[in-house]
């Protein structure tokens, strides 16, 4: 049995968490439209009332947190257990915002793309080491419709978004492989893992076997009731993708093999991060009951881009 240290709780749908340099963990509270942070006493803070739904979440260029803003989404809670549903009656439009984590200031750095298209509901995001970073736009589930989703690829300047794969069915987790050469892509429907080989910054190339338009190499599937959610990949070059349904983080290899699996006890089970001294510490979402647990990991995780950036 896994063994877990509770570090917080109370949260209302947690996501997005990222690990601070002063061992602080900064989550998204979706269902409460708020990002809070917390302390290494175990204290939680409110970091910025953001609205709408902030979700996915990574430290930027000069300290900056970027969110992937979904706009709003309604919840249920069945048996205890908290469930995200559609679109909010109070839905606007999805945005990726900044936030200030030493003020709480913040703003919309994108809400739209192409020939003014508006983002639906982004949801998670990571950085290169080009100033850029690749984001999934999970789309927004209505009640007898949702929209397909697409991964972008956008500066951190706010200058340029580019649309880089389209027709997926719930993109969500997203990640790059050690030596950034490889884009690593959840969807949440399809429950299917995918992998792009990256040509440049923001450039995807096409597996040469791959039969769906977006060109990506199929990597792994769920069995039983299980749906991908977000990812993280650990120095090892093992995707740990957060697995709601059955409440589980799945390891998968390079090559698609299932390493291991980890039960948690929470089906919302949502978002996995890596910290501590010597990043060999898994942060996890449990959404469900609103918590967020540690767990020692085997092998360290990968440092974040711009982690010790100067703010």
């Amino acid at each position: 049995m896994t063994k877990f240290q509770e570090i917080a709780g109370g949260f209302y749908f947690p996501e997005g968490p990222v690990v601070m340099p002063d061992g602080s963990v900064i989550v998204t509270e979706i269902g409460a439209r708020k990002v809070s942070r917390v302390t290494p006493s175990g204290a939680v803070e409110t970091v910025a009332e953001t609205g709408g739904g902030p979700n996915g979440a990574a430290l930027g260029p000069n300290g900056l947190l970027y969110v992937c803003d979904n706009g709003g989404q309604d919840f249920s809670t069945v048996q205890g257990i908290t469930f995200p549903g559609g679109q909010s009656a109070d839905y606007e439009i999805g945005s990726v915002k900044t936030i200030d984590l030493d003020t709480g200031a913040f703003s919309d750095l994108y809400t739209r793309f192409g020939d003014n298209l508006p983002l639906k509901s982004p949801n998670d995001l990571v950085f290169d080491r080009h100033g850029g970073f690749y984001f999934s736009e999970h789309g927004k589930m209505r009640h007898r419709d949702h929209d397909l989703g697409s991964v972008f690829y956008a500066k951190a300047d706010g200058s340029e978004i580019v649309e880089l794969a389209d027709h997926m069915h719930g993109p969500n987790g997203v990640g790059l492989s050690p030596d950034h050469k490889t884009l690593y892509v959840a969807e949440t429907w399809s429950r299917q893992l995918w992998a792009f080989p990256i040509e440049g910054p923001g450039k995807l190339g096409r597996d040469p076997k791959a039969l769906f338009a977006h060109g990506g190499r199929f990597v792994a599937g769920a069995p039983g009731f299980r749906f991908f959610d977000s990812l993280a990949v650990d120095s090892a070059g093992n995707i740990c993708v957060a697995a709601p349904g059955e409440g589980l983080v799945i390891v998968y290899d390079p090559d698609g093999r299932e390493v291991e699996v980890i039960e948690t006890g929470d089906p919302l089970t949502t978002n996995i991060a890596f910290g501590g001294p010597d990043l060999k510490t898994a942060y996890i979402t449990l959404a469900g009951t609103g918590r967020l647990v540690a767990m020692d990991w085997p092998v360290p995780g990968l440092p974040l881009v711009h982690l010790n950036e100067p703010a």
